[in-house]
């Protein structure tokens, strides 16, 4: 009962707060522009509450999740005076502008929520980080084990630049060109010596220089994957995979997706109990959205946080904006041309569930949760289909080529392809969401 609750109310603040942005968005510039607003509602359904302000009925209604604005004259198969505080008597430029204020309050909300928690709390970076950059293992056949890197040597030194912990020699990593090689300095037994690393491009933490010390605990299990069907737990330590000691989570990560979907022997470590399993992976999505095969477990995130001054923040924010932007638009894509199954994606089921899970982990992650949100609902309402941001701009943009507005039957057509396709969709994705729910037999 206590989860339900929290799913619950975790998923209302959530969606609830990143579509009230989205109908603000659409509210303040409509009122900019004159357009007679006649209904903000917090929710959805009946009227509990309210209060009536100028021209607009300010209300809290029955369904909290989201909420929207009724605009004067907004629908073209009602019956209109033809007034000018009318949202269709507005040129079609303002118009335009009103449907792109929502998607575009909902991006810029999530810059400003990675705003505040950059400077308020901190960038999370692992624990490693902020420790000696002493190799814990080196990959076999990697650029590292190839240059003379070895165990237990100490980096002090990269491309010329001192470093002292693990967070400073990525920093310098993640500076060079693709065509730079990479010289390092390193510690053995009190002496000092240089080797020359030619990586892959771009550089890669095991491949270039070895793996730090940072062990994979199993944090959270993602319903009906294979880590949960073959017995996995939270709480379980990754102590080996396939007969290799796994020191790191980036190791255990890139043995996972090298394993080509053939079967992983996991050394665990449950308490005081050590035990094997055995996973088949299967194949999912990495971060940078391309395929990755995969068992389904989040690690037991060991962070530090690292404020930052309110200038620097801006630019990490919008450029994390930025970069996560691109990754969803690159899925999108992969979606429409039939490289990511519509099985991958998740609906509002999901979405609860991801919202109560982050709600356990603590309060930063929620509110990381809502950021994401908030920048999907911005770029999704941008895609072109009807009923959504991006089909009312689509429509506005013809209107505007052919320089007179379509015709009432044309737009209620419209509306109704779009309507059915989302509809399509929605059933397709709540069927993988309850799915993915299931446990698997």
């Amino acid at each position: 009962m206590g989860d339900l609750l929290t799913i619950i109310v975790s998923t209302a603040i959530v969606l609830g707060i990143m579509i009230l942005v989205h109908e603000w968005g659409h509210f303040v510039v409509a009122r900019a522009f004159g357009v007679r607003v006649d209904v903000f509602s917090i929710g959805f359904g009946p009227r509990i509450w309210g209060r009536k302000r100028g021209d607009t009925d300010y209300r809290v209604s029955a369904l909290p999740l989201g909420g929207y604005v009724k605009m004067a004259g907004d629908n073209p198969s009602e019956e209109r005076a033809g007034a000018p505080d009318e949202f269709l008597s507005k040129p079609r430029w303002q118009r335009a502008i009103i449907a792109l204020a929502g998607p575009a309050m909902n991006i810029l909300m999530a810059a400003f929520i990675l705003w505040s928690l950059f400077v308020l709390v901190g960038e999370g970076v692992p624990k490693y980080y902020d420790t000696p950059a002493e190799i814990a293992a080196v990959p076999v056949k990697s650029s590292a084990e190839r240059a003379g890197i070895q165990t237990g040597d100490r980096i002090v030194d990269v491309n010329g630049v001192r470093v002292a912990t693990w967070g400073q020699a990525l920093e310098r990593m993640s500076v060079l060109l693709p065509k730079d090689d990479l010289s390092v300095t390193l510690e053995r037994g009190g002496a000092p010596y240089t080797v020359e690393v030619k990586s892959k491009t771009p550089f890669e933490l095991g491949d270039a220089l070895g793996y730090p010390r940072d062990p994979s605990i199993v944090n959270e299990l993602s319903r009906g994957m294979p880590g949960e069907a073959a017995g996995m737990k939270a709480g379980d330590e990754i102590v080996a995979i396939n007969g290799t000691p796994m020191v790191s989570w980036i190791q255990c990560v890139q043995a996972i997706r090298g394993s080509r979907g053939e079967e992983i022997l996991f050394d665990l470590k449950r308490g005081e109990q050590t035990l094997q399993i055995t996973v088949k992976p299967v194949l999912g999505r990495s971060e940078a959205g391309g395929p990755a095969w995969q068992i389904g477990f989040r690690n037991r995130a060991n962070l530090v946080y690292h404020r930052l001054a309110p200038l620097p923040a801006v630019k990490e924010a919008f450029e994390r904006t930025r970069d996560t932007a691109a990754l969803i638009v690159t899925v999108v894509a992969q979606l429409f041309t039939g490289k990511v199954a519509l099985r991958e994606m998740s609906g509002v089921i999901g979405i609860s569930h991801e919202a109560g899970q982050a709600a356990k982990r603590g309060p930063v992650d929620l509110v990381l949760l809502m950021a994401s949100i908030s920048l999907n609902l911005g770029i999704l309402n941008l895609l072109p289909i009807p009923i959504l941001d991006g089909g009312h701009l689509l429509m506005l943009s013809v209107e505007g080529i052919l320089r007179r507005d379509l015709s009432l039957a044309v737009k209620e057509r419209f509306v109704q392809v779009g309507m059915v396709f989302l509809l399509v969709v929605f059933a397709i994705v709540m069927y993988n969401d309850v799915l993915k729910l299931l446990p698997k037999r």
